[in-house]
């Protein structure tokens, strides 16, 4: 329930604690969503980097959803009123892997929450930071920022556009937008988010041409592109969304590598990016 006796600000310091028993399960079946053969998570095994998401998850009772989905307001984060909500980007430091089959703690904590008025409208940012434990060590630091805001005029679908040629040097891989890997994504980490499943909703109710494709996703699949083609281990990783992607079209990955750095990005079928990320690699 919504305590409207606070004001949001009220909500910075607030702190939470989610213990799991990282079992192999979740872990095995990304593999299995990523189509990752060689990946084969088992007790003892390292989780990679970003796929602590699969992983502390919270159990909102299903009487408890909002109707797009969404947990009900208040609680751990803050009761923002605006309507639309999207995890916009974040920033993490891997300082060692967090191993399956042993338990850990995830802390979380309001770290900032700010309210302004942008081009399309009232936007509330609210900073979450996290701070991952296990045996005793700090394994995982990151801090994610969602944004709240008000409802928009209807997005027109892109139109597809001639692929630009693969920068020199650099890596690129294409991938078939599909709703399937949207529903087994948004399965894997308990988002109940109809924009990312429900057609029909994320048309008549937000205004979308398409499912939206998750930007958690999309970035899951820019670092795994890092470890594909470098084989180092990612020290840290930073991501931001641009622009909302759909399963209308298949879009595409780029990397550009530059010593112990990598520029990565998301393209939509319109040669748009949507995401834009950086990778920093361990020596």
């Amino acid at each position: 329930m919504i305590d409207t006796g606070k004001r949001l600000e009220d909500w910075i310091g607030r702190s939470e604690q989610v213990d799991d028993a990282l079992p192999p399960w979740p872990a095995q079946a990304v593999a299995a969503m990523l189509d990752e053969p060689a990946i084969s998570p088992g007790v003892g095994g390292e989780l990679p980097p970003l796929w602590q998401w699969f992983y502390f998850l919270g159990t909102m009772p299903h009487s408890r959803l909002s109707p797009d989905g969404h947990p009900e307001r208040g609680g751990f984060l803050p009761p923002v009123p605006l309507p639309r909500r999207m995890f916009a980007g974040a920033r993490m430091r891997f300082l060692k892997p967090l191993v399956l089959g042993r338990p850990a703690t995830r802390t979380g904590v309001i770290r900032d929450v700010q309210s302004k008025e942008g081009r399309s409208g009232k936007l509330t940012f609210v900073t979450v930071g996290y701070d991952f434990h296990q045996d005793g060590g700090l394994c995982i630091e990151e801090e994610q920022d969602i944004v709240y805001r008000e409802p928009g005029e209807p997005v027109p679908a892109p139109e597809p556009a001639a692929a630009e040629a693969a920068p020199k040097g650099g890596w690129v891989r294409d991938v078939e937008a599909d709703s399937r890997l949207l529903f087994r994504f948004s399965a894997l980490t308990f988002n109940a988010h109809r924009i990312h499943y429900d057609r029909d909703y994320a048309r008549d109710e937000e205004g979308y041409p398409g499912l939206i494709v998750h930007g958690p996703l999309t970035a899951v699949m820019l670092a795994r592109l890092v470890e594909q083609n470098t084989g180092r281990r990612i020290e840290a990783f930073r991501f931001r969304g641009k622009a909302p992607l759909f399963d209308l079209h298949p879009f595409r990955l780029l990397g550009r590598p530059d010593g112990d750095r990598v520029e990565l990005e998301v393209r939509g079928p319109d040669g748009r990016t949507t995401q834009a990320a950086t990778a920093e690699l361990a020596d």
